[in-house]
C-alpha cells in the first residue's frame, strides 16, 4: 500500500445522488480537474470505493 494517494475528480456530479456529492466533498472534490492528496487509509479507501466511477486514483 503507498502513503499517500492523490484523487482526481474526472466526471460532474451534477445528477449524481447527494451521497456520492456528499463523499466527494467530503474529500475536498468540488470540481471537474480537481486533484487532492489524501493519506491512504480504510476509510479513504472506502470513499473511494463509493465514487470510483468518478475518480481517478494515483499511488504516490
Amino acid at each position: 500500500m503507498a502513503e499517500k494517494l492523490n484523487i482526481t475528480l474526472v466526471r460532474s456530479m451534477i445528477g449524481r445522488p447527494e451521497k456520492h456529492r456528499k463523499v466527494l466533498r467530503g474529500m475536498g472534490l468540488t470540481r471537474v480537474g480537481k486533484t487532492v492528496t489524501r493519506q491512504d487509509t480504510p476509510a479513504v479507501r472506502g470513499m473511494i470505493q463509493t465514487v470510483a466511477h468518478m475518480v481517478r486514483v494515483e499511488e504516490k
